[in-house]
């Protein structure tokens, strides 16, 4: 039986419609950050979920894996955690009555489809890399032997904005291997007095599965065959190059207020989000409106603001915003 686009893009949309009803029986509020999940799980993307302690950022992952039906690990990070603790060890294992011995891989919590990991800046950078190869290659190497992990696989890590000490800045080349660095904000009153109602009441939730592994698989592939036109593409491009200080074409405020800017990954990261997007909205066609919907997302932890920015009180969001204004869509 051949595949049916519009078919398969009706089911993808009833199917994260679900996914999205399912979490809010559990999570009041935060639907755009819900809405931003759902977009870099269709991408195949990683998040970064920043925010205070109790957003209910624990409980957003752990549901999404249960709503998913996807295996869900959970990495406590602690200045004392080694890479090990995360990808795995050899391990002496002698074999009874024979008394032979070898070393066997016991492999670590890394190997799961939806990987929390809670509170990441709180672990040295050596313990950090320990998930780079993961997050990008879909592996872990050990003594020289690759182990591949299941599929599908996403790290959603979340980090605290307001603790200082004891916490390690995540290094660039960590930051760019997540899609996304969603930013979660304080409820809204009626959205805070909902949550004091359903969480100090006799209430038990229980989540319906709306999706397999295999499934989502499928789906992502839906949404990379969607076709994009070239003028898209080219606001995805300029958008990008735009944030490079060293391009002599990037304007004047890029130029005295960034160290440097965006890399090809956020490129190609606003393409997948805006094929998402428009597929989460029921739709084939993609345009500029879709780009710019997650270019805070992608791109605020991919450029990095100088001491003259800093004096201006300007941060990344403040430069993708004046981005944003400065760019003008090219012809279609």
């Amino acid at each position: 039986m051949e595949n049916d686009p519009l078919r398969d893009l009706e089911q993808l949309q009833t199917a994260f419609s679900a996914v999205k009803t399912e979490l809010s029986k559990v999570i009041v509020g935060q639907e755009q950050v819900i809405w931003r999940i759902l977009i870099a799980l269709l991408s195949g993307g990683h998040c970064l979920l920043l925010g205070v302690p109790g957003l209910a950022k624990t409980l957003l992952v752990h549901s999404l894996g249960e709503v998913l039906n996807l295996e869900f690990r959970r990495i406590q990070f602690t200045p004392d955690l080694m890479p090990s603790d995360i990808t795995g060890t050899d391990i002496l294992n002698e074999e009874p009555g024979s008394g032979h011995r070898e070393l066997r891989f016991v492999k670590g919590p890394v190997f799961a489809n939806l990987l929390l990991a809670d509170e990441i800046n709180r672990t040295p950078p050596k313990t950090q890399a320990a998930l780079l190869e993961a997050m990008q290659e879909k592996h872990v190497t050990n003594a020289g032997v690759k182990y591949s992990l299941p599929q599908p696989f996403f790290v959603m890590a979340t980090q605290n904005p307001i603790e200082q000490e004891g916490t390690y800045p995540l290094p660039e080349a960590q930051l760019d291997r997540f899609m996304f660095l969603v930013k979660l904000d304080y409820p809204a009153r009626h959205e805070e007095i909902d949550i004091l109602r359903q969480t100090t009441a006799n209430r038990e939730v229980v989540l319906e599965k709306i999706l397999d592994g295999g499934r989502l698989i499928y789906f992502q592939q839906v949404v990379r065959s969607i076709p994009v036109s070239d003028h898209v593409t080219a606001y995805c491009a300029d958008l990008v190059r735009f944030s490079r200080p060293e391009n002599p074409e990037a304007p004047d405020f890029v130029k005295r207020n960034l160290n440097f800017g965006a890399g090809p990954r956020a490129g190609q990261y606003l393409m997948l989000a805006a094929k998402a997007r428009a597929a989460l909205n029921g739709r084939f066609n993609i345009c500029c409106e879709d780009v710019r919907c997650c270019a805070y997302e992608i791109m605020r932890h991919r450029m990095a603001c100088n001491f003259h920015a800093v004096g201006e009180n300007l941060t990344p969001d403040s430069i993708i915003k004046l981005l944003l204004d400065h760019v003008p869509e090219p012809a279609a």
